[in-house]
């Protein structure tokens, strides 16, 4: 927030690109308060923070504008070198394959050993209760 979005909107309203409240910019982060005007405090205790509504809807629209900028520069890009985009793409599909593989063959151990693991804490697990109830205590007469 101080690094990036103050300075940036500081720069929009010198500019007269924005009209952001300067006491949105000099004081973004707020208490939330209830409909009854008391401080809200999250299940854990602390008071709830939020951002001026004015500087969290102009980081949405920029971001939007980012977004959508990079969309109609991706689709120019398509639609000017089709071939090359193609080639790129299918040489980033062809060398993230082995990547993709590798991974999904760890995860695949890793997930057989996880259910071996609980399977043999389970039987580990049967075979402590069955102990227990099955010793008989020795009863002096």
């Amino acid at each position: 927030m101080e690094t990036v979005w103050l300075p940036f909107f500081t720069a929009t309203n010198t500019m007269g690109d924005t009209a952001i409240p300067s006491e949105a910019i000099g004081c973004p982060m707020r208490l939330a308060y209830d409909k009854a005007g008391a401080v809200r405090f999250s299940q854990t205790g602390k008071p709830v923070v939020r951002v001026a509504k004015e500087v969290s809807d102009s980081v949405k629209m920029v971001r939007d504008n980012f977004v959508a900028n990079l969309m109609s520069y991706t689709g120019e890009v398509m639609t000017q070198h089709s071939e090359d985009y193609t080639n790129q793409l299918s040489l980033a599909e062809k060398m993230g394959k082995p990547i993709a593989q590798h991974d999904n063959a760890e995860l695949t151990k890793a997930l057989e050993a996880i259910a071996e693991a609980e399977k043999l804490e389970a039987i580990a697990e049967t075979e402590a209760i069955t102990a227990t109830t099955t010793e008989k205590e020795l009863v002096t007469a």
